[in-house]
């Protein structure tokens, strides 16, 4: 899904954690904190309902990465490495207390990627990893969507079913969409895992029983990537099986993260 909103305001590209981390709903004092990560061409803004709907028992943070919504005026990055890098920096004055972390497709790596970097830092490590609709880092696919003309790209996005019809036939929503777009595509599907420390926090795989971008084997593999407990939970749908299923995802992860 792509989230658009028009007459974005030009930021610079300074890390700080008020141009990174959104903050939509305020929560109670005590509250678990939930950082969540977009998918590809996806902004801060998909997990709105998410703050509202886990508020205020959660404290849901959400990421914004450049190029899209209040940062339409930043060069998207390309290197997801270094995305990773600039959110961990970002998420620092938010570690007064341990971090949960979800991410979906592209975001499910880089939560992986920001883990470990919080994991090898001082203070407190991950307190959980939640990787939904993307195969394990250390499972390879060789893939090129970045590299399409345009029209390629926006028939990728009919395939996943994730964004309304109707922003891709406006060609002036498309003009604002597609730089971002490319560069996240460029930046996941260059991305090669390297052997990294596994992680201590545990990890939930979740996907849709029918995403072409992960099959059940592949999110299997997730259990190879942490020394604590791994579960995988399967529902219904394909790529954007959360947006359907949104209520039984939530259910989840409230009884996740008060445990």
């Amino acid at each position: 899904m792509v989230n658009v909103v028009r007459g974005a305001a030009r930021l610079s590209t300074s890390v700080g954690s008020g141009t990174w981390i959104r903050q939509y709903r305020t929560a109670g004092p005590g509250a678990p904190r939930l950082v969540c990560f977009p998918h590809a061409g996806g902004s801060a803004s998909f997990y709105f309902p998410v703050a509202t709907a886990l508020s205020p028992d959660v404290d849901v943070l959400a990421v914004q990465y450049p190029g899209r919504q209040d940062r339409m005026g930043e060069q998207p990055l390309t290197d997801l490495r270094r995305l990773a890098d600039q959110v961990a920096e970002a998420l620092e004055p938010w570690r007064d207390q341990p971090l949960h972390l979800f991410g979906h497709s592209m975001g499910a790596v880089i939560a992986y990627e920001v883990a470990l970097r919080l994991q090898q830092s001082p203070g407190p490590g991950p307190a959980a990893l939640y990787v939904s609709g993307r195969r394990a880092p250390s499972t390879r696919r060789t893939e090129t969507v970045h590299l399409r003309d345009d029209a390629g790209l926006i028939r990728e996005l009919k395939t996943l079913a994730g964004t309304d019809a109707a922003l891709l036939a406006d060609d002036d929503v498309l003009a604002m969409i597609l730089p971002a777009l490319r560069a996240d595509y460029r930046a996941i599907e260059t991305y090669e895992h390297r052997p990294a420390p596994l992680l201590t926090c545990p990890v939930t795989a979740l996907l849709g029983d029918a995403d072409p971008k992960v099959t059940l084997a592949e999110a299997e593999v997730w259990r190879e990537h942490t020394d604590e407990n791994f579960d995988l939970h399967v529902f219904p749908g394909g790529h954007f099986y959360l947006t359907t299923h949104q209520p039984a995802v939530l259910t989840l992860l409230r009884e996740r993260l008060k445990a």
